[in-house]
């Protein structure tokens, strides 16, 4: 048993605390798949079925439910039940018509944010970086681990607006003084502000950008916790209606 813990399943109370659920429920939760998220940024698919949504009351259930394509992530249905579920993901349950989109909540763990149909036909996706090809196109990387190519000029940091399941870009929104942007990581996570000023360091010490919030109170953190979601307003629904 605790050779097949140690595989495919971790005890609750070393879960990272991004995860939403509680130690004292059961002794063990699965782990995500590797994938496209980090293990610490993402949920398996049966946590979130089983212990978020509340759609099954044990991971037999849940399993069935996904084994038979009744979730889909990101316009796919996906049938493992370890497949990991992370950030800024679209999660559609077809039979209720239900959406939600991942999501971190101040105190920095992953919710499922409901969200309407229209809101569920795109993601934004932060571009980590980004390659050129041959023939004038670029790959552009993406925090979710998808390569896009494209013929336009797109920078690192920038976040695109991407049609899913299609993949195609519709809008993108720059990295740059002014932009609205959700942070994703440190102790303002989850909090939404505009960037006044980019800092970029010419030492080893990372950037940071100076960021203010709906109290115009500023605070500093770093440039990679911040993430682009819109320019005036936001380009997608937010918890308590932001």
């Amino acid at each position: 048993m605790a050779k097949m813990g140690s595989r495919k399943h971790l005890k609750r109370f070393k879960a990272p605390k991004s995860w939403p659920i509680s130690p004292k429920e059961n002794k063990w939760t699965v782990k995500p798949a590797a994938g496209p998220h980090a293990i610490e940024d993402s949920l398996s698919l049966l946590v979130v079925i089983r212990d978020i949504l509340g759609l099954a009351d044990n991971s037999r259930e849940a399993k069935r439910i996904i084994n038979t394509g009744k979730v889909l992530v990101d316009g796919r249905a996906r049938k493992d039940y370890k497949y990991p579920v992370g950030f800024m993901d679209v999660v559609e349950i077809p039979t209720s018509e239900d959406f939600y989109r991942v999501l971190p909540d101040l105190k920095g763990r992953l919710t499922l944010h409901p969200i309407s149909k229209e809101n569920s036909g795109f993601k934004l996706c932060k571009i980590t970086n980004k390659t050129t090809l041959k023939k004038g196109k670029t790959q552009l990387n993406l925090h979710d681990g998808r390569n896009v190519l494209v013929e336009d000029s797109f920078s690192a940091s920038d976040v695109v607006s991407l049609a899913v399941p299609e993949q195609e870009i519709t809008d993108n929104f720059k990295f740059e003084e002014g932009a609205l942007v959700l942070i994703t990581g440190g102790k303002h996570i989850g909090e939404i502000g505009k960037i006044n000023e980019i800092n970029i360091n010419k030492s080893s010490n990372p950037n940071t950008v100076v960021v203010e919030n709906d109290k115009k109170e500023n605070f500093l953190t770093l440039k990679d916790y911040a993430f682009v979601i819109g320019k005036d307003k936001p380009a997608i629904s937010l918890p308590g209606g932001k």
